[in-house]
């Protein structure tokens, strides 16, 4: 009952913050539903239900890993190809990988497989990445820019909680049907499967009619394409702080909270949806926060709230303190997240997105990997509070460099131009 009154109240408030977003933008958006249903039960099936069934959490930190370590190395030839030959192609064979990925889990039990499907589902990841964000600012200036990628979080968390939400009917199920754990959780895999398809399909059908403009090189633009990624590494580097102390222990909270208070994913499950329908909730806030205070001073001021109820999870004593204490965390950390997106694309050059979007996710994601591998390791040696120390040390340093580094640097003129133009091109 109270996943829905999140959801009824989430989905009503959307109106407000799609205000200004061009009509395939929010079409392109609301097309990842599907996906992002199938992906967050996903999750709780990767960190909440394998361990029930007797994997390691050292196990399931490799299989994390290597998900993320697949972007990792396609990331930067991906957002060249993204750059110089088009997003479109991309994003759509990005969408079609997430099926076969998901299927595989439904059939085996297996890690081999299971890291078969990773490096599947990686690759879906890296094409995403790499040309989701540069799509939808390709398409907004700055005025609706924050606002959509302000729809695109809320729409992604919101419908991913539903996702996580799934196999807190499982048990009742399980007894109604008299049918085994396995049996219903590889079933709903399969549907999940499927329903996945329904994203790339839509995609297809909103960008036939869209023609991108690819901006040709020049001398002047080499000039400012380095400017913006001197800028990019920077705002990459520290982000990248972030990730490496994420990994800790942000992947494997389901799995914490089975080994620290005995848990099972019929419970941590509606947590997370809980948590990202929450995060979606707070996230219709971004583009007034910002406007009120800024968009730097506006991440700082969430994500330094954030990091203090992360250091009080390693004290926590019981899991409902746990859980509620989780929420607001995750709220207050992910609301930056659509401004540090607005943000990034807006400090770089247009014809750079791509390439930029693939650099700050590497960059971000190359020392995450590593660390929920031995995050896993951690939890599964006992040390259940270590986790969130290690995050909270490194997530406060990032937000100290992050606002020492960018609190005077805002948008160029010359890319709110630019992305006008292409805005343009694309309606005629």
């Amino acid at each position: 009952m109270v996943v829905i009154t999140m959801l009824v109240r989430s989905l009503g408030s959307l109106g407000s913050i799609s205000d200004g977003v061009p009509a395939r933008v929010k079409g392109l958006i609301f097309s990842l539903a599907f996906t992002s249903l199938a992906v967050g039960y996903l999750i709780v099936y990767i960190t909440g239900y394998m361990p029930e069934i007797g994997y390691r959490s050292g196990s399931i930190g490799l299989l994390i890993g290597v998900f993320g370590l697949v972007p990792i190395l396609t990331g930067i030839p991906f957002g060249v190809l993204s750059d110089r030959k088009g997003r479109k192609t991309l994003l759509l064979l990005g969408s079609f990988g997430i099926s076969p990925g998901l299927f595989i889990f439904a059939l085996t039990n297996s890690l081999s497989y299971f890291l078969v499907s990773a490096v599947l589902l990686g690759l879906s990841e890296a094409a995403s990445l790499t040309t989701w964000n540069a799509i939808i600012a390709d398409q907004t200036d700055m005025e609706s820019r924050t606002r959509a990628f302000s729809l695109s979080f809320v729409v992604s968390t919101v419908f991913t909680g539903l996702g996580s939400a799934v196999p807190f009917s499982f048990p009742f199920l399980e007894r109604s049907l008299h049918v085994d754990s396995i049996t219903v959780h590889q079933d709903f895999m399969v549907v999940f499967s499927f329903l996945s398809l329904a994203t790339p399909v839509l995609l297809w059908s909103l960008l036939r009619g869209y023609r991108e403009v690819i901006s040709p090189r020049s001398v002047e633009k080499g000039s400012q394409q380095k400017k913006s990624l001197r800028v990019l590494l920077k705002f990459s580097g520290i982000n990248g702080l972030i990730g490496l102390g994420a990994g800790f222990i942000i992947p494997l909270i389901p799995t914490w909270f089975f080994l620290r208070f005995g848990t099972t994913d019929a419970y941590s499950g509606p947590l997370l949806a809980v948590s990202n329908i929450t995060i979606g909730l707070s996230a219709i806030g971004s583009s007034r926060l910002a406007r009120t205070y800024g968009q730097v001073q506006s991440i700082v001021m969430t994500t330094g709230l954030s990091t203090v109820f992360m250091l009080s999870l390693a004290f926590v004593p019981n899991a409902a303190l746990a859980a509620s204490l989780y929420i607001v965390r995750a709220a207050l950390m992910n609301m930056a997240s659509p401004l540090m997106d607005s943000y990034l694309m807006g400090i770089i050059a247009p014809e750079e997105r791509g390439l930029a979007s693939a650099i700050n996710s590497i960059i971000w994601r190359l020392p995450n990997s590593v660390t929920t591998i031995a995050g896993g390791l951690i939890l599964g040696a006992g040390l259940y509070s270590l986790p969130f120390l290690l995050a909270t040390g490194f997530y406060a340093t990032a937000i100290f460099l992050f606002y020492m580094v960018f609190k005077k640097v805002g948008p160029t003129v010359e890319t709110v131009v630019e992305a006008s133009r292409e805005v343009q091109s694309v309606e005629a």
